[in-house]
């Protein structure tokens, strides 16, 4: 095992301190327990979003902390679920008296603990609610999850339903836009290798140079199929096509196409597999009117990318558009 790190168990916690170094004009780092807020949180009058979930998936969530996106994240040890307390801290740390709205990705862990963490913030008057993503159309269910996984999409919830809450939506409205935008997008993922966990020290699972694993989770679940390795354009048929046929995506659609990394990934071949994606929607008669490439839901150093589409209306491209200033996404301000 290759990494730059000091010892296993401490990558997460030494990570948010590098956070904090690099950052400071934007986040604040918290620690026992550990989570991270925008720099002028609370916000007073301003509904908070606040998310979550395993480390290892960088720049998701913390990367997306700030105006415009998030007002807190709690990163779980790599690949774990954050647990209620921090969620519960967090909550408490931005809450602007106009109520909190949980992102939650549909793992296990985090659906569980992100409702016990609402139960006790209701509990002390802090007004909740959650919308759970579960975008990934490979699977039904897998090792982490009962039902969908939720993947790509939590992203762009997280920047729409932020940029709602920036303009001064209320709670039920942030609620409804994030529950719009996971109801309209679909996900799909592929892996050319497996990564490695820290404190385990060998691949997730074997992957044969030959070989690529299709629909696979960010956390090395299997997906639908193991196959020969094949050309950027037969991957791209085989991540589209499932995605368009789901929702379904139909003739004379806007969407928001993005194309993700998974974290070993160079960018060079993500934006082959952008131009591979845009052949197969133009040929379909749906046009991308806003985009997204790079590495933003990673596995850490797995090979490979996914695919989101998000069928944009009005309301939705607006939100998208707004201005936002994270360290992992900014635009406009």
């Amino acid at each position: 095992m290759k990494k730059l790190i000091n010892a296993p168990e401490n990558v997460v916690r030494e990570a948010l301190a590098g956070m904090a170094a690099a950052h400071p004009d934007l986040l604040r780092v918290y620690v026992d327990p550990d989570y991270i807020t925008r720099a002028d949180a609370p916000v007073q009058g301003k509904v908070a979003l606040v998310s979550g979930g395993g480390s290892g998936h960088e720049p998701l969530h913390g990367g997306f902390v700030g105006k415009g996106m998030l007002d807190a994240a709690c990163p779980g040890a790599i690949f774990t679920s954050p647990v209620p307390d921090q969620m519960l801290a967090a909550a408490r740390a931005v809450h602007g008296d106009a109520g909190i709205l949980f992102i939650v990705k549909n793992y296990t862990g985090d659906v569980m603990n992100f409702e016990l963490a609402a139960e006790l913030a209701t509990a002390e008057g802090i007004p909740v609610a959650s919308v759970v993503t579960n975008d990934d159309v490979a699977v039904r269910d897998s090792l982490y999850t009962a039902g969908r996984r939720g993947v790509g999409v939590t992203v762009l919830v997280e920047k729409i339903a932020g940029a709602a809450a920036e303009a001064g939506a209320d709670l039920a409205t942030c609620q409804r836009i994030a529950e719009k935008v996971n109801t309209q997008g679909r996900s799909m993922g592929m892996a050319l290798t497996s990564c490695t966990v820290p404190h385990v020290g060998r691949p997730t699972f074997d992957l044969p140079d030959d070989q690529m694993e299709i629909g696979i989770g960010i956390h090395g679940e299997p997906g639908r199929t193991r196959q020969q390795l094949a050309s950027a354009a037969a991957i791209a048929e085989l991540l589209a096509r499932p995605i368009l046929e789901d929702l379904p995506f139909r003739r004379g659609d806007q969407v928001l196409a993005f194309v993700n990394g998974m974290g070993g990934t160079p960018l060079i071949e993500l934006y082959v597999m952008y131009h591979e994606l845009s052949k197969i929607l133009a040929g379909e008669g749906i046009t991308i009117s806003r985009s997204l490439v790079g590495n933003y839901i990673t596995s850490l150093e797995m090979a490979g990318c996914s695919f989101t589409l998000l069928r944009l209306d009005d309301e939705l491209t607006r939100l998208w558009d707004a201005p936002v200033l994270t360290p992992a996404l900014r635009w406009g301000m």
